[in-house]
């Protein structure tokens, strides 16, 4: 036990003195402008504070969506797997640390082994823990041995190696924890953008329901006039079509809402036999999201958080590939006791200890460490360039949304104004045709433009929703750097 407590005392010591190798991490500095280019001279009328709520997707105010989003969290098999990627990094670290301390082991034996050899006399065990019991000349012997040791074994780290191992390893925790915070972002949004999408569908669909039944009495009133002999019959064929592609038309936003239904059902972890969206009346409108400084943004997003930390471990690297150049020490210390009698195991004179120190140096390895370290430093630039790239790809995605938010906004007015004119000129046009100024063509002209300027403005509407996700998304939902594990 002495040498065990010896040992620890001079590893201790040694710990004092022990010294990093490897580059100190420094965050790779990125080009970050002082303000978005789209945003200037935007300012959002009612601001809200989306971009710093976790469960931002209530700002759309929809109590369906915001019971799938909450179903993302438990049953996402994608973040169930991310979720667990976390786990096995967080434990890594815990087994790198494990290294900091001694291994020690406890073992026992015991035997007993005879001989029908003839001897001389007799022998008893002292330190070395065996003893041989001889009986009279002419009788066989035994021999009994019985012995229990303490023993540790140490490799203390003298130029940093585990600690290296250590902060690579936490970077790497990090990282993973970061992988997780932005898969639940990105199914949030893709629930989200296909909740708009169906939503969208059951507004097209009431459209074209609406549609149908106009055609429907259109081509009915084209059939009166054909038998008092007012049009001809290609009025009554062009009803006819313009019926039928309308129904056709109508029964196809039927697969799509399908589609849509079942790829919400999958992201939140259900079969889509299981899960059903009752249609609804088009209720979303679009938010203004304010726009952050761009230096923020280095903070909130995960995958640049993810991306940074993974340089941290590339950096952390070089400093365990460099640790192979130095010798390594390895203590050993072990006690325990012996004796050729069970009885007297534990007595004093059956105590023994040893205490060693062994040290090693690579003399020769043709080169190895040398590409070891030369591929530890490419490997931590090639993470640099892939965070600056994170960064430069993020400010690209905010621009981007921005650009849509103002435009769109900007553009609905027009539709809206579009929309109302076609409108009127279907109205128009009907009782030009009802008084027989104009043949049915003309009608179908106008109803194409009138359906055409209805959708377009509601697929407007439904890409300014879009693209009010895809902003918050790109500023990192609600997310922060300061979520990530310390430990």
């Amino acid at each position: 036990m002495k040498g065990v407590l010896l040992v620890s005392a001079l590893g201790a010591t040694v710990t004092v003195a022990a010294c990093e190798v490897g580059p100190s991490y420094r965050r790779p500095a990125t080009p970050t402008p002082t303000a978005f280019k789209e945003a200037e001279g935007w300012a959002p009328a009612n601001p809200s504070d989306a971009a710093d709520r976790a469960d931002w997707w209530t700002i759309l105010a929809d109590p369906v969506l915001n019971d799938l989003e909450q179903r993302v969290e438990v049953s996402n098999q994608n973040l169930a797997a991310a979720e667990a990627a976390y786990r096995v990094a967080h434990a890594t670290v815990a087994e790198q640390r494990a290294a900091f301390f001694p291994t020690v082991s406890l073992n026992g034996s015991a035997s007993v082994s005879g001989s029908g050899r003839s001897g001389s006399g007799g022998t008893g065990g002292g330190g070395s823990g065996t003893g041989t019991v001889t009986p009279p000349s002419g009788r066989g012997g035994t021999t009994q041995s019985y012995r229990l040791e303490l023993g540790a074994t140490w490799e203390p780290d003298l130029w940093g190696r585990v600690r290296r191992t250590i902060e690579q390893a936490k970077a790497n925790a990090q990282a993973s924890a970061a992988d997780l915070a932005g898969a639940r972002l990105s199914a949030q949004t893709e629930v989200a953008a296909d909740y708009i999408g169906l939503r969208q569908l059951d507004e097209q669909k009431r459209i074209l329901d609406a549609t149908v039944d106009a055609d429907a009495r259109s081509l009915t009133v084209t059939q009166n006039k054909y038998a008092a002999g007012t049009v001809s019959r290609g009025d009554v064929r062009q009803a006819e079509t313009q019926l039928d592609n309308a129904k056709a038309d109508d029964t196809d936003l039927v697969q799509q809402r399908a589609r849509l239904e079942h790829a919400i059902a999958i992201l939140t972890g259900r079969p889509p036999a299981e899960v059903s969206i009752a249609p609804a009346s088009w209720t979303l409108r679009p938010v203004d999201i304010p726009a952050t400084l761009p230096s923020t943004l280095l903070e909130r997003r995960p995958d640049i958080a993810a991306s940074e930390r993974r340089a941290a471990a590339a950096s952390a690297n070089i400093g365990v590939q460099t640790s192979a150049y130095f010798p390594t020490l390895d203590l050993s210390g072990a006690g325990g006791v012996a004796s050729s009698n069970i009885g007297r195991l534990f007595s004093a004179s059956s105590t023994l200890w040893t205490l060693g120190a062994t040290a090693a140096e690579t003399v020769f390895d043709a080169g190895a460490r040398h590409a070891r370290v030369a591929e530890a430093r490419a490997s931590f630039d090639e993470a640099v360039a892939n965070y600056r790239q994170s960064v430069l790809s993020a400010f690209g995605q905010v621009e981007d949304n921005l650009a849509a938010q103002r435009v769109l906004a900007a553009e609905q007015a027009d539709r809206q104004a579009a929309y109302a004119s076609a409108a009127d000129a279907l109205r128009i046009t009907l009782n030009q045709y009802r008084a027989g100024t104009v043949d049915y063509t003309a009608v179908v002209v106008a109803q194409n433009a009138a359906l055409s300027a209805r959708r377009t403005e509601l697929g407007l509407e439904a890409s300014r929703l879009t693209t009010t996700v895809d902003l918050i998304a790109a500023l990192g939902g609600g997310w922060r750097e300061g979520e990530l594990p310390k430990s």
